[in-house]
């Protein structure tokens, strides 16, 4: 198993100390550095090979979220933060995950396997373009692409629906980092809580609703205009 670097960044030095405890007892993590400075953090990033940083979003000086635009892409980011509203705003800019505080153990080994998936996906030989690998339980699944009928999230967790399984694949990974991983040109999400394929939409009723499988989906506005798009590009002239 690979052992993961760590960075702490939060000026809370209690909130600092909890984490470094949660690192020291967790196999296959590696902490090189904690900072209650972000400047002095983001200036640290430019020489430490950082894979995993724990990043506090309200902060004087430079908060998380705009500290978090800066970090090299191969650091991967999980915020913690005392304040929930800031949930969304984590995933906008592609966090790994968003850890509330007080954080539980649970809470932190659950963030701790996303971040084992991410980086088993990236350390893997080049997977066919046809499919993709995901963390079940102690294994890699790989599931073809032609076989997914949706993907659906509820909080830590992501069902993937398969043709021809009677139950989904479950697993620790955000609805985000699931999007990124399927070709945009064969799914596509149309709800906070669900991805679908394309190919296996059955029919779509006037109030929006798509039927695939034995779920009927309905799209949100936000995004009924893509979706909206994608009918009219197929649809007979």
């Amino acid at each position: 198993m690979r052992t993961l670097t760590c960075m702490i960044v939060d000026d809370e030095p209690l909130a600092v100390k909890m984490i470094e405890n949660f690192v020291a007892r967790t196999e296959g993590l590696s902490l090189i550095a904690s900072f209650n400075d972000p400047v002095r953090a983001l200036e640290a990033l430019d020489t430490l090979a950082v894979d995993l940083l724990f990043l506090d979003i309200q902060m004087p000086d430079l908060d998380g979220l705009n500290l978090s635009r800066q970090v090299p892409p191969q650091t991967k980011i999980i915020f913690t933060t005392a304040f929930k509203q800031y949930a969304y705003d984590s995933y906008e800019v592609n966090a790994l995950d968003f850890l509330l505080k007080p954080i539980r153990y649970q809470k932190f080994l659950a963030a701790i396997e996303k971040a084992r998936q991410w980086f088993d996906r990236e350390s893997a030989a080049p997977s066919p373009s046809n499919s993709m690998f995901i963390r079940v339980d102690a294994m890699l699944r790989q599931i073809d692409f032609s076989r997914i009928l949706y993907v659906s999230g509820l909080k830590d967790y992501v069902n993937i629906y398969i043709e021809g399984e009677k139950r989904p694949i479950v697993t620790h990974l955000t609805m985000k980092s699931v999007e990124e991983m399927l070709p945009p040109d064969r799914f596509m999400r149309v709800h906070r809580s669900y991805i679908i394929a394309l190919d296996k939409i059955r029919a779509v009723d006037r109030n929006n609703c798509v039927y695939i499988g034995d779920e009927v989906i309905r799209v949100t506005d936000a995004y009924r205009e893509a979706f909206s798009a994608f009918l009219e590009r197929n649809m007979p002239k």
